[in-house]
């Protein structure tokens, strides 16, 4: 889950990305995994950007992982038998503290064979570094402080800045996922707004494919499935309030959930549930 959210902002954000990593804003496309081999890649945290000259790696990794160094091996070997004459810069970036050597490996040895790439833990990084950059924002939490929860208040500060309200609701769910990594759930949810949170597709996409656990989940999920619930004793139709009943109807009808929202100018959240309710009530 935290590996997918990062490859989200990378591929969303991808300039601010760039600039951190690289040091300047180099306009890089993305470079897909199928266009190195036909041989199974994985990709669930892999980002591939190219320029003319350039080939930028990136991995995200919420935990130490024996098997880095060789894919690091493996991935710039692909990219060489594609391009063979762009350079390649190759990236690992931890997200969770941990005292395990493996986050300190930055090569790959066997026998004659070396190979060298670069990594970042998180938790060294001073958190300005993040601050600087909309894209960068959710890693903050992540950086070198001790009081995570400050910078998270900085993180929601500037946010709530933030006029497009799509890049918005993203940047409030990604901070919260990646926080949920070093800050309790009732601190997230006591500082960035739920209701913008639940706008991101992200966090829908997240929500509804049942990664997203913990308390954080089951305070949004329950608080507003108990309350529409309780409304579904005997009659459900007889106790919603209109905007609901609306909205019941025309999930009936197959209407698109967005198409509904806007209509009823109800709650993402709220439409999923009452779909969520419709099926329970029809099995």
């Amino acid at each position: 889950m935290f590996d997918n959210i990062c490859k989200f902002l990378a591929e969303n954000f991808r300039d601010d990305l760039v600039t951190w990593l690289l040091g300047n804003p180099v306009k890089l496309t993305q470079l897909k995994p199928t266009e190195l081999s036909s041989e199974p890649i994985r990709a669930d945290s892999l980002i591939l950007l190219q320029s003319e000259d350039l080939v930028l790696h990136t991995e995200f990794q919420t935990d130490a992982d024996d098997t880095m160094a060789f894919r690091m091996l493996d991935y710039r070997v692909r990219v060489y038998r594609r391009f063979p004459n762009k350079e390649m810069r190759q990236i690992v970036i931890y997200l969770r503290p941990t005292n395990s050597d493996l986050v300190q490996q930055n090569c790959f040895r066997l026998s004659k064979t070396y190979h060298e790439f670069e990594v970042i833990r998180l938790w060294e990084m001073s958190p300005e570094t993040f601050l600087q950059h909309l894209g960068l924002l959710p890693f903050a939490t992540l950086s070198k402080t001790n009081e995570p929860q400050v910078i998270l208040n900085q993180v929601a500060q500037i946010i709530e800045t933030v006029t497009d309200r799509n890049v918005k609701s993203n940047l409030t769910a990604a901070s919260a996922i990646l926080a949920n990594l070093v800050i309790s759930e009732n601190i997230i949810k006591g500082i960035l707004r739920s209701d913008i949170m639940q706008e991101s597709p992200i966090y829908q996409e997240i929500f509804h494919s049942g990664e997203l656990r913990g308390e954080l989940r089951g305070k949004l999920e329950g608080k507003l499935e108990g309350k529409l619930e309780g409304k579904l004793e005997g009659k459900l139709e007889g106790k919603l309030e209109e905007k609901e009943r609306i909205a019941l109807s025309l999930l009936r009808q197959g209407i698109n959930i967005g198409v509904i929202a806007d209509v009823t100018e109800l709650p993402l959240e709220t439409i999923y549930i009452l779909q969520k309710i419709i099926t329970q009530n029809n099995n």
